[in-house]
């Protein structure tokens, strides 16, 4: 399975992401070090962000990255 990378744009809520699809990679190495060089170059201010995501295909991609997750639960010794 190959290794995507992808842009998000802040969208008009948390619910709704733009994905913008980059490259495709069969390495995690690679996809990797081309996210990273995206990051570099992007500017802090745009708020856009760069995922790496291991899938079967685009389509499962965008699906793992639209998921909503549950905010993980702070244990009072990990504040």
């Amino acid at each position: 399975m190959p290794y995507f990378v992808y842009k998000i744009a802040p969208g008009i809520s948390k619910i709704v992401k733009n994905l913008e699809p980059l490259d495709e990679f069969e390495k995690f190495k690679d996809a990797k070090n081309f996210a990273k060089e995206k990051r570099k170059q992007e500017n802090p201010e745009d708020g856009n962000t760069y995922k790496v995501i291991f899938a079967e295909n685009a389509i499962d991609a965008e699906e793992k990255l639209q998921e909503q997750r549950e905010e993980t639960i702070l244990r009072e010794w990990e504040k």
